[in-house]
Order: structure tokens, then C-alpha cells, then sequence
């Protein structure tokens, strides 16, 4: 039976955990066992007795629990100690960063270890149930507007009273992707009024969908601006200019800014200038969810919020570590999802490597860096 290890995060600040009791139950169901190191869900309010009561055998160290294990399970990729202590050929499944880790990865491949690495699982519908990227940037957009009206310290809805009327809030959205979504979806349950923007055509029906208003230059560039993996390019210097002065002259007027741009495998694209935060009322919150690649805002600084006279820049890294419980639980799913196809018919640890999901994710094996995209 194929043993799959699940041990704490080391990261500072990670408060997530790879499984939870739920998905240690799934995991034994499709024919795996289940070490967890003792503590692994604790900041995830995740305690041990739940993971025992689901069937998992408790490990007091990561050493303990990998010495056993087959499989380890991660959410960020495994620290130095754990990896010395894999036993020879084992699987390593997390978010391993690969395009900004690279010394992880060659720790990884020199230990023998094949890895495969959670963000590269491919945009299919046979792997929606694995993508961590979704799910963790679901909850990032959720929690980036809590996080918004937290450091706002003004109601967000419209409210009348005998007293008078408080305006609404205006929230600008700067990146309709799943969390950007999200982001639309939250502020406007909180009664704001809320616009969005996104160099992709067809974000513009979703976040029209959702009750907000599209900013954007539509223009031939802006037509051809999304690839066939539904992911945004990186626009032309001319339409950022054009892009940049229609959002110069609405960003002055809004309350709250939330950017969510991302590129794979680059830096976060600069969409706040620190011009653009100077023209904004004192008062005002930007939240950079792109923070820990580069940030989208002029000034961000991770796990910072930043005072630029009077406008608020929140910079939390790792968002979905803010509500571990919820997150943990939705990257569990996914990769007890990915666990699944790593057995044979017959229930034998025996992976695929032909198939279209464990070759899109796969990133070291046989001792070397697997992935094309990583090869120099």
C-alpha cells in the first residue's frame, strides 16, 4: 500500500496544511495509508485527534513521517531537512514555484525526487478538480476586499440614516481573473460600486456578469490579448500607455483599488504608478494581491501596508494563508485529486508520465530538471 506523508509548513507565515481530515479519508478510500507529522494542521485549526479519528497514523517529526513515506504532500515546496530526509525515488507533490525557486527544484532533482508542481497542473476540464491556482486565488480575492475594508475605515454599502446618507464605496478591480472575480463578487455583496478592468476580451461579460463596469481600451491589441490557455499576455509599451492614462483618470476617483495581475513564469505587470496613488484621496486602501511577485502597485512591499501620504497600500503575502482553515481545505481536494492519479488500475503507486496532467505538472525525475520550460 503506497504511504503518503503529510507534514507541517515551515514557510514563516504559512499557515496552511496539504490535507485535512476529510481528504486523509478519501486518500485511504482510494487504497493510500496516511502519516501526518503531529501539528501539521494546528494553524489551520485542523487538530490531530481529527486527522487520527479519519485514519492517518501520527508521526512526532517530518523525519519520522518520510522515513515511511512514498508520497509527500505539501502546500509550499519542502524545506531543506525534509528533503535529506526523503527515502530514495519519492514523490513530492506541492506548489513548488518553480519559475522563482530554482535552487528548490535542484535540491529536489539531486535528492532523486520526482516532483511535480501544483501550478503547472493544465487548464483541462479533466483537472479543474486539481487547480490549486483556482482555488487559492478564489479565496485570495475574497479575502483581499476583507483585508480592503479592514484598512478602509469607512462603511463600504450605502447607508441612510436620520442623520444622513453615507456614499457607497467605489471599488476598482484591476485584473478579472479568478480572484479579480472574486474580488467583483465581494465588494459588491458589501453594497460598493465596483468597476473592473482586464486586458483580456472576455473578461469583460464576466465582470459585467457579476454587476460591475468594464474599464478598458478596446481596441485590435485588446481583441488578441488572452492565449489559448485563457491566460493574459503581456500587452505592447503603446496600448500600457493608452491602458495606463484611461486608468489614470478613473483610479483618482476610487475609494479602494485591488490589482490581481499575474503573468506565469514573470514578474508581476506594473498597473499602479506611484503618480496614480498620489492622485488618489487621502484615505484611500490599494490591496497588491501580486505583492510576492513584484507587486502590481509602485511601492508595495510584502507584508506591509504602506503609508504614501495618506493612501493605504496593503501588501500581505500570501493571502489564502489568511483563511487557512477554507484554503487548506480546497487545496486538499485538489491534491487528493492529483494523489489519485498516481496509482495504476490495480491500486499500485505507478504513474503515467504519458499522462497529459502528470507530464504537464512533472518537474524533476531520474535526477534531473523534467519540465521544458525549465531547462537552461
Amino acid at each position: 500500500m503506497p504511504v503518503i506523508a503529510v507534514t507541517k509548513e515551515r514557510r514563516p507565515g504559512e499557515s496552511r496544511v496539504a490535507a485535512v481530515p476529510e481528504t486523509v479519508k478519501k486518500l485511504i478510500g482510494a487504497g493510500f495509508s496516511v502519516i501526518v507529522e503531529a501539528g501539521a494542521g494546528a494553524s489551520a485549526s485542523y487538530p490531530d485527534a481529527d486527522y487520527k479519528a479519519a485514519g492517518a497514523t501520527l508521526a512526532k517529526t517530518a523525519k519520522e513521517a518520510l522515513a515511511k513515506s512514498d508520497i509527500l504532500l505539501k502546500v509550499r515546496a519542502p524545506e531543506a531537512t525534509e528533503i535529506a530526509a526523503l527515502k530514495a525515488g519519492a514523490i513530492v507533490v506541492a506548489l513548488l514555484d518553480p519559475h522563482q525557486d530554482r535552487r528548490r527544484l535542484e535540491a529536489l532533482a539531486k535528492a532523486g525526487a520526482t516532483a511535480f508542481a501544483m501550478e503547472f497542473v493544465p487548464r483541462i476540464t479533466r483537472a479543474q478538480v486539481m487547480d490549486a491556482l483556482s482555488s487559492q486565488a478564489n479565496l485570495a480575492g475574497y479575502r483581499a476586499v476583507v483585508e480592503a475594508a479592514e484598512a478602509y475605515g469607512k462603511a463600504f454599502p450605502m447607508m441612510m440614516t436620520a442623520a444622513g446618507t453615507i456614499p457607497p464605496a467605489k471599488v476598482f478591480v484591476m485584473g478579472a481573473g479568478v480572484a479579480g472575480l472574486q474580488a467583483i463578487a465581494t465588494a459588491r455583496r458589501l453594497g460598493a460600486v465596483v468597476t473592473a478592468t482586464d486586458v483580456r476580451p472576455a473578461a469583460k461579460e464576466q465582470v459585467e456578469s457579476l454587476g460591475a463596469k468594464f474599464v478598458a481600451v478596446e481596441d485590435e491589441e485588446f481583441k488578441e490579448a488572452e492565449t489559448a490557455a485563457g491566460y493574459a499576455k503581456e500587452m505592447s509599451k503603446e496600448y500600457q500607455a493608452k491602458q495606463a492614462a484611461l486608468v489614470s483618470d478613473h483610479i483618482k476617483k476610487q475609494d479602494i483599488v485591488v490589482t490581481t495581475a499575474l503573468i506565469p513564469g514573470r514578474p508581476a505587470p506594473k498597473l499602479v504608478s506611484a503618480e496614480q496613488v498620489a492622485s488618489m484621496k487621502p484615505g484611500s486602501v490599494i490591496v497588491d494581491i501580486a505583492v510576492e511577485q513584484g507587486g502590481n502597485v509602485q511601492g508595495s512591499k510584502p507584508d506591509h501596508i504602506v503609508d504614501a501620504k495618506g493612501v493605504k497600500i496593503v501588501g500581505y503575502a500570501n493571502l489564502p494563508a489568511r483563511i487557512a482553515y477554507d484554503a487548506s481545505a480546497l487545496y486538499a481536494r485538489n491534491v487528493a485529486a492529483f494523489a489519485g492519479l498516481l496509482l495504476d488500475k490495480d491500486g499500485k503507486l505507478a504513474p503515467d508520465f504519458d499522462d497529459e496532467i502528470l507530464k504537464a505538472a512533472l518537474v524533476t525525475r531520474g535526477g534531473k530538471i523534467a519540465h521544458p520550460a525549465l531547462q537552461s
